[in-house]
């Protein structure tokens, strides 16, 4: 387990830096979209280059950080029933997630698509859009984001059961235990039990 962990640890370090920088993209994609509604503005003057720039950076800094989105626990998730239940119950519901329905979907998806984007390499694909960009380079992005979406997958697959096995510690402890005020006693008035029910500390019905 050694081994895997150290696995593990690498792609968390390499995810996070991606995605850390990839952050960096949506500065320069604000900054090419000021820059060309200037020039459009001021001299009346637009390529469809630029407007694909945008797209391809806008792309990039959300397929390229979709791994350390799942690195971080920041993904969506409903928490209505998944918050109520103990933490070692959801490291399951997780492990089961990312095994039968995470890990299948990016793999399909990189089998389809590097085809896909070997095509669109060797023919030299360019936009339909006159004066417009390369194609394969937006697809070689969505190639690489589901490539750091698997190998995270597998990182997290490898914590979830060195964690439930008590080798390290929970990276997220609170998991689904973050809901608002409001939300929880919502939650309390429909099902008669918060979110501390697990711990016994308050059972929402007045028992302890």
């Amino acid at each position: 387990m050694g081994g895997l962990l150290a696995l593990s640890r690498g792609i968390d370090r390499a995810n996070s830096i991606i995605g850390r920088s990839a952050s960096w993209l949506i500065l320069l994609a604000i900054f090419v979209s000021a820059i060309n509604a200037i020039i459009r503005k001021v001299f009346s003057i637009s390529s469809n280059a630029w407007l694909e720039l945008q797209w391809y950076l806008f792309g990039g800094a959300f397929l390229l950080a979709a791994a350390y989105t799942l690195l971080e626990n920041e993904h969506i998730r409903i928490d209505i029933i998944y918050g109520n239940w103990s933490r070692r119950v959801q490291h399951w519901i997780d492990l089961f997630g990312h095994v039968f329905f995470l890990m299948p979907m990016v793999t399909l998806t990189l089998w389809l698509v590097w085809p896909w984007l070997g095509r669109s390499i060797r023919s030299g694909e360019m936009s339909m859009n006159a004066g417009g960009l390369m194609l394969w380079p937006a697809k070689a992005l969505l190639f690489a984001g589901f490539v750091l979406l698997f190998l995270q997958g597998l990182s997290e697959i490898i914590k979830k059961i060195a964690v439930m096995r008590g080798l390290i510690p929970d990276p997220h402890p609170s998991s689904g235990h973050h809901a608002p005020p409001e939300v929880d006693e919502n939650l309390r008035a429909m099902t008669g039990f918060s979110h501390e029910d697990e711990t016994g500390h308050d059972r929402g019905d007045g028992r302890k």
